[in-house]
């Protein structure tokens, strides 16, 4: 009997193509046309190698074009994401996101592969950019985020870069067919940190990862408006960790 042969991964391109620097400059015409977009914050300090995470809230379709095209040409990385596979049965959709960093996750699938091809990611030294919320708020205030980011940080040790969007929801609210146009989305970017730098040390690992969590979610609700920060700008605060001064 000869033994199964492993198939082999697929390479993860880390650099942009032309065109995608094309595509993300289509992107940004196209937004333009439809509403005001506006980036500000700790851009420059987006790490230029090594893993990255970088994490926002989610509430409109217009975030991933929004954030893909006025973020990922500043800091000269491909980002990663997890999407879900059926957007690439869409004509033009489905070749961009196959070639454009979009890795497909089914629906229901269990959520250890979906860790598991994340971690991988990491580990390679990619950006990958994730939505802890898990999917797009209802009101356009910040949900619960999900543990699953937190884990990946905490066993990776990458550093993760908040980033808030104002302005999305009121264009293309969830439920909406097509966006409103008018208006202004304001991104926002935080500085870069790392768990193991702000939690205390005597957690044990659900602590940790509730607290981790937490942290992630209220250094992103610091950089939207009180009105959109949700259970993040009220819920009270089971452990200290330090955040920065909120934003507006």
């Amino acid at each position: 009997m000869t033994e199964e042969r492993e198939r082999p991964e697929t390479v993860i391109r880390e650099e942009i193509v032309p065109w995608m620097s094309a595509m993300a400059a289509a992107f940004r015409v196209g937004l333009a046309g439809l509403t005001r977009v506006r980036v500000e914050g700790a851009i420059d300090e987006i790490p230029r190698t090594g893993p990255v995470i970088i994490a926002a809230n989610h509430s409109s379709n217009l975030d991933v074009p929004v954030l893909g095209s006025s973020l990922m040409p500043r800091t000269g990385r491909r980002f990663q994401w997890l999407g879900k596979r059926e957007l690439f049965d869409w004509p033009l959709v489905g070749w961009v996101a196959r070639n454009g960093g979009v890795h497909a996750i089914e629906r229901g699938a269990a959520d250890v592969e979906a860790f598991r091809l994340a971690a991988r990611l990491l580990e390679e030294g990619h950006v990958l950019f994730v939505f802890p919320e898990g999917t797009r708020s209802h009101e356009g205030t910040l949900g619960e985020g999900r543990d699953g980011v937190a884990v990946l940080a905490l066993r990776t040790g990458a550093p993760i870069v908040p980033v808030g969007v104002t302005g999305s929801y009121e264009r293309w609210p969830r439920g909406q067919k097509l966006p409103h146009p008018g208006g202004r989305v304001m991104v926002r970017v935080g500085s870069p940190f790392r768990l193991a730098d702000e939690l205390p040390t005597d957690l044990d690992r659900r602590a940790a990862k509730s607290a981790a969590t937490d942290l992630i979610m209220r250094r992103i609700a610091a950089l939207v408006p009180e009105r959109q920060r949700g259970r993040y700008g009220t819920a009270p605060r089971a452990l200290k960790v330090s955040e920065p001064k909120p934003v507006g």
